[in-house]
């Protein structure tokens, strides 16, 4: 975490408020689309694919949505002068990739190339994320399993079956098999080759059931958290209002009370 506020990308801090905690959550994914279209719009662009009207659109877009997402968080969030100091790079983004200048300086390809800081940015930013999904029922491990498997099956298949050719096609047959896919364009023809890929369909049939059942997992899981954050937030309202209504009680029980009675009187 400290590595991330020198470099200026800390994101939300965990002790923020939970509206901007779910909201920084609810924009890591558009954000990550807006980081994706990036260098598809560089490489559009070299390869003079869209218009220039088009490629300026483009770049207004994205400069729009990155100061909207640090207006909205700003807002929400308790400290803002923390959040600026640990999110330095969200404002030099900002500053530097502002379209408009970019006609009006010879610096306007580096500082057109600033903005695929945004990549790394938003990226680093997501890794985050990207751990607690792996993490999550051993989601990581269970993903480690099926890359090795698939390198040792398409080894061991053009062993079996030279007639598949390289260890490229044998890890191609192997994917698409543990996958239940099963193109068909790559088929061992010998008993062993055969006996081979029969049982790695049975793995593969347990191996994508546990995949699937570990993402649901983890989309239930947060669900559940959003529901909880909620309660708790519903609360904190409640004891503020039973606060509340005790301190209105206690305030109508000493005018009520006898010596504010005789205070009246006199």
């Amino acid at each position: 975490m400290t590595i991330r506020r020198m470099l200026g990308i800390a994101g939300v801090d965990a002790t923020e408020t939970p509206q901007a905690r779910r909201l920084a959550s609810k924009l890591e994914w558009p954000m990550l689309a807006v980081t994706f279209w990036i260098p598809c719009q560089w490489y559009l662009e070299e390869t003079s694919s869209i218009p220039l009207w088009l490629g300026r659109l483009a770049d207004w877009l994205v400069w729009l949505v990155f100061v909207l997402e640090t207006t909205l968080l700003m807002r929400l969030v308790r400290r803002r002068r923390r959040y600026l100091l640990h999110n330095w790079m969200n404002l030099l983004i900002i500053v530097g990739s502002v379209p408009l200048i970019w006609h009006y300086t010879p610096l306007a390809g580096l500082l057109r190339g600033l903005r695929l800081l945004l990549v790394v940015v938003l990226l680093t930013r997501l890794s985050k994320t990207i751990r607690d999904v792996l993490s999550h029922h051993q989601l990581g491990s269970t993903l480690m399993v099926a890359f090795l498997t698939m390198i040792f099956s398409g080894i061991v298949i053009t062993r079996l079956d030279p007639q598949i050719g390289t260890v490229w096609d044998g890890m191609w047959w192997a994917w698409v098999t543990m996958s239940t896919v099963g193109y068909g364009d790559v088929v061992p023809r010998t008993p062993g080759a055969r006996m081979f890929g029969a049982l790695l369909i049975l793995f593969g049939v347990v191996l994508v059931s546990l995949l699937t059942a570990n993402i649901s997992a983890y989309l239930i899981d947060n669900e559940v958290k959003k529901v909880e954050d909620e309660e708790k937030d519903v609360e904190k309202l409640l004891r503020d209002i039973a606060l509340r209504l005790e301190r209105i009680e206690r305030q109508m029980e000493e005018k009520r009370s006898p010596a504010s009675w005789e205070k009246t009187g006199d």
